[in-house]
């Protein structure tokens, strides 16, 4: 069972779920109370920064490195440049973002070897759970010497609602088995959390799942299925004390 299952997320300001999951390191979810979080869609670049600043100060942290995501599997390291093309971002204890609005948010936390954080935060929609991408993170902060990894998935769209055609959805269960499923009304869909459950567990990774909600059927996440372009919520990642 994963750590604090059994207690309710509760909506804290501008997080839906926010805990310390390790000693000085947070995880944490936004909800669309926070704001939009991305210059590409809703609100223009002020409001946006805006937005991310009263997040930084909220999480005690200067800034947060975000992605520009393009929905494939590179990985970076957060400082390495200003804003990296990439859909992982890794992190010596950094603070990193990932920027979602159906697509799966997911964020690692282990140590390295000298007892410092390893974190990242991974953008894993259909596109880049086909390619890897979770996989990649994973190799990558382990090439760097990361052990005891652990990770977190934020709110994304269920597979009750994620409706594909019905070859997509064969071709990507191909690809990551145990992504099929069927909608709430009877037609070909996936599952993209159960994807990723699946790549993390048969990478030896605990997943915890206490912070998993449905952003096409709760108002309190963006949804581009729901209402496309209004904004993106964010998985988060921190070290503080």
């Amino acid at each position: 069972m994963s750590r604090g299952s059994a207690e309710a997320p509760r909506a804290d300001g501008l997080f839906w779920w926010r805990r310390d999951v390790r000693p000085g390191v947070t995880v944490a979810f936004t909800q669309a109370a926070a704001g939009n979080l991305a210059f590409h869609v809703g609100d223009d670049d002020d409001a946006v920064q805006h937005s991310r600043a009263r997040l930084a100060e909220e999480s005690g942290v200067p800034a947060f490195h975000y992605m520009s995501q393009v929905h494939g599997r590179d990985a970076a390291w957060a400082g390495a440049e200003a804003v990296p093309t990439a859909d992982a971002l890794l992190s010596h204890g950094e603070p990193i973002a990932v920027m979602v609005a159906d697509c799966v948010p997911v964020v690692l936390v282990g140590e390295f070897d000298d007892r410092g954080p390893a974190l990242a935060a991974v953008h894993a929609g259909r596109p880049g759970l086909a390619s890897g991408v979770v996989t990649e993170a994973l190799t990558r902060l382990r090439e760097a010497g990361a052990h005891g990894l652990e990770a977190w998935l934020g709110p994304s769209i269920c597979g009750r609602c994620y409706e594909v055609p019905e070859a997509m959805r064969d071709e990507v269960d191909g690809l990551v088995p145990g992504t099929a499923a069927t909608t709430r009304w009877g037609t070909p869909s996936l599952d993209l959390p159960a994807g990723v459950r699946s790549q993390l567990a048969a990478a030896g990774v605990t997943v915890h799942r206490d912070a998993e909600a449905c952003t096409f059927e709760d108002a309190r996440f963006f949804s581009h299925r729901r209402a496309a372009g209004e904004g993106r919520i964010a998985g988060l990642a921190w070290v503080h004390g």
